[in-house]
């Protein structure tokens, strides 16, 4: 898996699998939830298109920030603070890879105002019988693939987070239960401290 796929996966996040609710959320709803998230911690479960699976911890502090850990024997790292996402690859003397944050679809859910009825980059919303579904894609870098994020109702939870890049290789992304509204300490979202801490 490359490192901009990292990215783009360690983005994706999930709650476990909830009982079928027959409900579609509205886009503003999920705005209104998107909007609503403050910080946000808990685990995840990364499967890549070729099957490997990772395991490892996702922060969020909206707006703009938000870090994955992953757990040994995964040497990796990403985080998104200060308009700027960085992969630190483990397999990789060089420095962490960047990007600016609105070009990966972290900038989906860490936007200040999420209004995705507005969004240009929402390119389907359904329902799947289990979950309220909304497919996104960049109009304006449509290389980096696309996103499709799985919503459940009653209350709305996040429950799962699909990357299909551009070679149609898919990744999954499953969290375990949010821990909603904890202090999370602002170094967690610096790159600058976590390049001095990975050169230690």
């Amino acid at each position: 898996m490359t490192p901009f796929r990292m990215t783009i996966a360690a983005a994706a996040v999930a709650l476990s699998a909830a009982p079928a609710m027959a409900e579609k959320l509205s886009l503003n709803a999920i705005s209104q939830y998107l909007n609503g998230l403050d910080t946000a911690k808990a685990s995840f479960t990364q499967i890549n298109d070729d099957g490997t699976i990772s395991t490892g911890t996702i922060y969020l502090k909206r707006p703009g920030r938000a870090r994955f850990e992953y757990n040994p024997p995964t040497d990796a790292l990403v985080v998104a603070g200060g308009s700027q996402v960085a992969i630190f690859d483990g397999k990789s003397n060089a420095g962490p890879q960047q990007y600016p944050l609105n070009r990966t679809p972290l900038n989906l859910i860490l936007a200040r105002n999420v209004n995705l009825n507005q969004a240009k980059t929402v390119i389907g919303h359904g329902y799947d019988g289990t979950a309220t579904t909304v497919l996104a894609q960049d109009p304006q870098n449509p290389e980096i693939g696309t996103i499709e994020l799985k919503f459940t109702a009653n209350p709305t939870e996040l429950r799962q987070w699909i990357i299909t890049d551009n070679a149609g290789s898919k990744t999954t992304v499953l969290l375990g239960e949010l821990t909603k509204g904890a202090p999370l300490r602002s170094s967690l979202f610096s790159i600058t401290a976590a390049i001095q801490q990975r050169a230690r």
